[in-house]
């Protein structure tokens, strides 16, 4: 018999999109094969705190409140992290991956072993894979990534740079112009700057973006934080918020446009899925748009030309690798109504993953269905560690 892949999948997080997060946690869980796979949850609550739940064995009906009650607390050192990923240079014997025989997530438990039943029957041994299912802060930035990679694991999704990148709305616009990929016009600023001068940073964006103008959180995904500002007043208080969620904040000009998306999937040679279209139920596609009010209009594919559809893919597949992408992305575009000129917009490198979300919809409609999604991506993940294993680290 086949062994099954052991994937660890990681969620929550200390992040204001932790109940996004919890959204895409609970979709993957219930598509996953678990004939193929065996599947370890890890909690990350929104204070930071690491908690391990025991193996799933089917999907689950509520994890609105992930809250591993007496499951296994975490710290942050290498011994206690062995239960996840098994052997770290330098540590002590493996320690098995146990919690009491009910872990409460909400109103469900979760099949679990007992400790003492677990020591004494058998060690779990390295997960195979890990799924990262965190979106903005503290897990789409490159910051999971980091301590993966320092733990020599391989997981789903871009690397270190390419994650911070993506997160970084302002280094992410640099790579795009370096790339040649047309983008509408923006000013930036640190929270610092503008405390020091922000009649300067007023008069340069009435001056060089007008109003209205989005205002927006440099490092944050989802629409948290975003506002639209029409005069100077808004634009005041605009920032104000947009530093709650970051040291760094970005000015965009407005675009009359329509709002589509491409999905890409893979590693050095990605592929990129038919685009579609977002109508928002609001004035704009802030996060109540995109969560919340359920009014929101998906269009797959989005009726555009099959030149306009063809430069939009092109240009998907661009963007991703010129942030060094690996695994997935979504690609958000601007199609200006005057004229039709396309505009990239940004990159995300861990999108929304509910069966409901854009990014599995678009590749559903390209003839990948979401479990065979998720077959895929655990592949490239793997592929691409196995890659990095053959690198050389020394001058031996």
């Amino acid at each position: 018999m086949k062994k099954k892949i052991r994937v660890g999948l990681i969620y929550g997080g200390k992040s204001g999109e932790h109940d996004v997060s919890l959204s895409t946690a609970k979709a993957v869980i219930s598509e996953f094969n678990f004939d193929k796979y065996e599947v370890y949850p890890f909690y990350i609550t929104k204070q930071g705190e690491w908690r391990a739940g025991g193996q799933l064995t089917g999907p689950v009906d509520d994890l609105s409140k992930l809250t591993f009650a007496g499951g296994t607390a975490l710290s942050e050192n290498a011994k206690a992290l062995k239960p996840l990923f098994g052997s770290l240079p330098g540590a002590s014997a493996a320690v098995p991956l146990a919690a009491p025989k009910e872990v409460a997530v909400a109103s469900i438990a979760i099949d679990a072993t007992d400790a003492a039943d677990a020591a004494a029957d058998q060690e779990v041994s390295a997960i195979d894979v890990v799924f990262p299912l965190l979106h903005g802060t503290n897990g789409e930035d490159g910051t999971i990534q980091g301590m993966l990679e320092m733990l020599n694991v391989p997981y789903v999704g871009t690397g270190v740079l390419a994650s911070a990148v993506g997160m970084d709305k302002v280094v992410m616009k640099k790579l795009f112009a370096a790339e040649g990929l047309p983008q509408c016009l923006y000013r930036y600023f640190t929270k610092k700057q503008w405390e020091r001068d922000s009649s300067y940073f007023i008069m340069e964006i009435e001056v060089s973006l007008g109003y209205p103008c989005f205002v927006k959180p440099a490092n944050l995904g989802s629409s948290v934080g975003i506002s639209k500002a029409r005069n100077r007043e808004e634009l005041i208080e605009a920032v104000r918020e947009a530093f709650k969620y970051d040291r760094k904040v970005i000015v965009e000009e407005f675009i009359d446009a329509r709002e589509i998306e491409v999905s890409v999937l893979g590693n050095d040679s990605p592929r990129a899925s038919v685009p579609g279209e977002i109508s928002s139920s609001r004035e704009f596609y802030d996060y109540s748009a995109k969560y919340t009010d359920g009014k929101s209009v998906m269009t797959i594919p989005a009726n555009i030309p099959a030149e306009t559809a063809a430069a939009l893919q092109e240009m998907a597949v661009r963007a991703f690798q010129a942030i060094d992408g690996s695994g997935l992305s979504r690609v958000d575009f601007f199609l200006k109504r005057e004229d039709g000129k396309v505009l990239i917009n940004e990159i995300n490198t861990m999108p929304g993953f509910t069966p409901y979300s854009m990014y599995p919809l678009l590749w559903k409609e390209s003839g990948l269905p979401y479990g065979e999604l998720l077959d895929e991506l655990i592949t490239l993940a793997i592929e691409r560690h196995r890659e990095k294993q053959n690198i050389k680290y020394s001058a031996d």
